[in-house]
């Protein structure tokens, strides 16, 4: 039993890594690409994982600033790289427009679908028999 916890341990370790190689966001994986690092792993269980492990792990990001882009209350919008408004308001002002805008889109998409229905529907006056003559 105790000759069988090395291997178990390394199998866990490796299978560890090769999740995490797979799951890491290949913009913030260090030294290699994605794809070097899973052949690395996969081929090297040992070796590989702890590679990945010291060299290759993407290191653990803070929460972004509002400089840097963060955007309060909008989740979505808080990644790296993104443009952040200076003023605060103005951004405030400018989801606002856009939510108007989107909404407004909806009630023209919604009222075109209506009158789409409602030419596809017979009308129950026209559905009567015509005048028998």
């Amino acid at each position: 039993m105790i000759r069988l916890l090395p291997g178990l341990l390394v199998l866990l370790l490796w299978l560890y890594c090769l999740v995490d190689v797979i799951s890491a966001r290949a913009d913030g994986i260090r030294h290699l690409g994605k794809n070097i690092w899973l052949l690395i792993v996969l081929f090297f269980p040992f070796v590989g994982s702890l590679a990945w492990l010291i060299a290759g792990r993407p290191r653990a990001e803070r929460p972004l600033t509002r400089a840097e882009g963060a955007a309060p209350d909008f989740p979505e919008y808080e990644r790296r790289g993104r443009f952040a408004a200076s003023d605060p308001e103005e951004d405030a002002e400018f989801l606002r427009k856009v939510r108007e805008r989107a909404e407004e889109q909806r009630r023209r998409y919604e009222a075109q679908k209506r009158r789409e229905r409602e030419a596809q529907e017979p009308d129950p006056d026209s559905a009567a028999d015509p005048d028998p003559a």
